[in-house]
């Protein structure tokens, strides 16, 4: 008896300190929140002098989504705005070819001025000259969306096993925190687990109320949250939260983010994972990479990589996905996290924002394979 109790798999609570729903009690793995976007891709070429550019479908949380679907075959869905024109249907196309179940609040193209889907643009930089990326967001859809414009209780029927958002989308509007908090709230009344991406961006800040208001949303919805990611900067500027110097220590040194977790756990008590990926960009094409978490009171560290990169855009957002994949699957911290790198780092090598990986590249990296050939 002893020896079968011995070989019991510990429970997600005795792992992550987080009661994570068994996946047969999930009609949904993932349900995300956010923005559905283009980036109109030129390249290395700058887009002052494109002639033609590439269109990737996007948004932060779309992303997760997406990833979690294509490579590691789990159930999602995405919840945001649709337009009714030629964009729209481009977009949507995408969302179902990477098998996520949209749930939109439709709205009608005026065929002047919108309401639009966002619009990202973007050049990939090469070697010494770094990416140059620009929106413009006007009149978007998703930034119109607000409390009250989704059945969550429908949405969740069934079971949702985690519910996920981001601080791009709670930057578009006043509404969108708002809408954020609310989809949170339902996900905890239906037993998912809550997770954020800080993601501060200045520039979307500057619209309406600076840094002060990204603290104060960002603190109202962190929270909501059992699980957040983001850097020692999304920390302190998406937060608040005091520490060093983000531009001169170290890029790979996680002793800053590490020495950051108590003030965090001191304002959000709720909160029982943190993790971030470490980057250091050498030029453009040239990273090194890592990732680190704080999970249920222990740390824990990936190894460091050095990646070839084909375009930057999406490796957070590829790193997020396999965490919580491993997480989902009952995996031990330090797997999980392996698990997150690997896809992280394998995303920067795909053009586009999501994942081309099968999850069995993902694995073969986490457990320390190497780049031979697969014959």
């Amino acid at each position: 008896m002893a020896d079968a109790a011995a070989a019991t798999p510990a429970t997600p609570k005795e792992l992550y300190g987080l009661d994570i729903l068994p996946e047969a009690e999930g009609r949904f793995d993932l349900v995300t929140l956010g923005g559905l976007v283009h980036r109109l891709d030129s390249g290395v070429f700058p887009m002052r002098k494109a002639t033609k550019v590439d269109i990737h479908v996007s948004g932060g949380e779309f992303n997760t989504a997406a990833n979690l679907s294509d490579c590691f075959g789990m159930n999602t869905a995405v919840v945001s705005a649709r337009v009714n024109y030629p964009v729209g249907d481009l977009i949507h196309e995408r969302v179902r070819a990477m098998g996520v179940t949209p749930f939109y609040k439709e709205f009608e193209h005026n065929g002047v001025n919108g309401p639009n889907h966002a619009t990202v643009f973007s050049d990939q930089g090469c070697g010494v000259r770094a990416p140059v990326v620009f929106y413009n967001r006007s009149n978007e859809a998703a930034a119109m969306l607000k409390p009250g414009d989704f059945d969550w209780n429908a949405i969740m029927k069934g079971g949702a096993r985690w519910f996920h958002s981001g601080g791009i989308y709670s930057a578009l509007s006043p509404t969108t925190p708002e809408l954020i908090i609310e989809g949170m709230k339902a996900a905890h009344a239906n037993g998912a687990v809550t997770s954020f991406d800080l993601n501060y961006r200045a520039k979307l800040w500057k619209l309406w109320g600076g840094h002060e208001q990204a603290v104060k949303v960002g603190r109202a919805i962190v929270e909501n949250c059992d699980i957040i990611v983001g850097n020692e900067e999304d920390l302190q500027m998406g937060l608040g939260l005091e520490g060093v110097d983000v531009e001169k220590d170290g890029k790979l040194d996680p002793s800053v983010f590490f020495a950051m977790i108590e003030n965090v756990l001191k304002l959000f008590p709720n909160v029982k994972i943190i993790a971030t990926t470490l980057r250091e960009a050498h030029h453009t094409n040239h990273h090194s990479w890592s990732a680190v978490c704080w999970v249920n009171g222990k740390t824990y560290q990936a190894p460091t990589c050095e990646l070839c990169v084909h375009d930057r855009v999406g490796g957070g957002d590829g790193f997020a996905t396999g965490f919580f994949y491993g997480l989902m699957k009952g995996m031990g911290p330090q797997e999980a996290l392996n698990m997150g790198w690997a896809h992280g780092a394998l995303l920067t090598t795909f053009p586009g924002d999501t994942t081309m990986s099968t999850v069995e590249q993902v694995k073969a990296l986490a457990a320390g394979g190497s780049a031979r050939i697969q014959r």
